[in-house]
């Protein structure tokens, strides 16, 4: 059971995509655990084969525990131990060949016994939840086994259908869910307050260069393939950790690890309540297109419920943009291991003043909450530094 977040302590196992002996390999997605925070589909992080399941669905465990075990494709393909076949018997003045062979048995013929289609409990939860009658669906998982997406598809199809097929619905936000999540949050951010020692800081950011080259970019392009303002945010974010590399990793058993991996995480508030922020992997190493489809992914899955888990707890940094609610300045919580959140406001004129003239400019409030015990001070202004640098050449990003 993987950690999907601070001070988690166990998972449940909803449904499981794979069956013993069943070839996998990396990132493929293995089981769909149910945390405080939602449904997440596991990933595996080998190439191999599927040995056994350790753990059934519907069975809440800690984290660390063994949810199954994988032997490596070396050992699947390894030639098997045969035994040795004693030769045959012989009569006397017959050859093995002539030996007489025993009539063979009258064929048994048994009526079939009625089977139950197998599903898992979250396909039961469901069909009970959009009313699908079990009986008329063919599940296309393993084995003939009934899975969500069976579930959704016969719903969907007996739906009316007004402006074209409905995308699947989330999970619905049950009062206890939400609670679950609130704990979670309240667990991880009183964790960060009391254990981590954190500092603020706070600049404004010229934003006209940024605007004027976004602008332009955009007229280039059809509407559906258009840049936001924020994904320049998240990608100035991405290449400043390379210039100030203790603002990117975790304070783990006494000391900073920095890591070798740009996965920025994006705060993104769920509609039914609460708040995620999975990662975008390797930001830096993106063109802004790809950070854009990325980005617009991220949200639209989070907010129907299907994260991978190593978005959940891969994010090296995070990001948290408030601007689009109308917040001047965001005063971030670290989330732990992490070591620092970057926070950005809202983008508005004000008054600017420039080669001795004073004017309005769009301008926008970042702030930096970072841990004292990996950085300081004077490495965390030229982080904010470094990311104003980088949006005053927004072509280079």
């Amino acid at each position: 059971m993987p950690s999907l977040g601070a001070d988690m302590e166990a998972g449940t196992v909803v449904e499981w995509r794979v069956h013993s002996g069943d070839a996998v390999k990396r990132g493929d997605i293995v089981a769909l655990v149910e945390t405080e925070k939602g449904l997440v589909e596991v990933e595996i992080f080998q190439e191999g084969i599927v040995e056994t399941i350790v753990v059934a669905e519907g069975a809440k465990v800690p984290v660390g525990t063994v949810l199954a075990t994988i032997r490596s494709a070396a050992e699947a393909t390894a030639p098997a131990v045969t035994k040795a076949v004693p030769p045959p018997e012989t009569t006397p003045g017959l050859s093995p060949a002539a030996k007489p062979l025993p009539p063979p048995p009258a064929p048994r013929v048994e009526a079939p016994a009625p089977r139950r289609a197998r599903m898992s409990p979250l396909a039961q939860r469901r069909a009970a939840e959009l009313g699908v009658d079990l009986t008329t669906i063919i599940g296309t998982g393993a084995d003939g086994a009934i899975t969500a997406a069976d579930i959704e598809r016969a719903a969907a199809a007996a739906a009316p259908q007004a402006g074209g097929p409905e995308l699947p619905k989330p999970s619905p936000a049950t009062p206890d869910r939400l609670a679950a999540m609130r704990k979670a949050i309240a667990a991880a951010m009183a964790r960060s307050k009391r254990e981590i020692p954190h500092y603020y800081l706070g600049t404004r950011i010229d934003m006209t260069r940024a605007t004027e080259w976004l602008a332009a970019e955009n007229l280039k392009r059809p509407i559906t393939n258009r840049l936001l303002h924020s994904v320049l945010l998240i990608r100035a974010v991405a290449l400043a950790v390379r210039e100030v590399p203790e603002m990117n990793g975790f304070w783990i058993d006494g000391a900073f690890t920095r890591s070798n991996g740009v996965h920025v995480g994006v705060g993104i508030s769920l509609r039914q309540g609460g708040l995620v922020a999975p990662a975008i992997h390797d930001a830096d190493k993106l063109p802004l297109d790809d950070l854009m489809r990325r980005m617009l992914d991220l949200v639209k899955r989070a907010r129907a419920g299907v994260l991978r888990s190593s978005e959940i707890s891969d994010a090296t940094i995070t990001v948290s943009n408030l601007g689009e609610q109308g917040v001047d300045t965001v005063f971030g919580v670290i989330y732990p291991p992490q070591v620092a959140l970057v926070g950005f406001g809202k983008l508005s004129q004000q008054p600017w003043a420039a080669d001795g003239m004073v004017g309005a400019r769009p301008v926008i409030a970042a702030s930096l909450a970072a841990d004292h015990r990996a950085s300081d001070g004077h490495r965390g202004g030229r982080f904010l530094a470094a990311i104003d640098h980088l949006l005053q050449e927004p072509s280079q990003l």
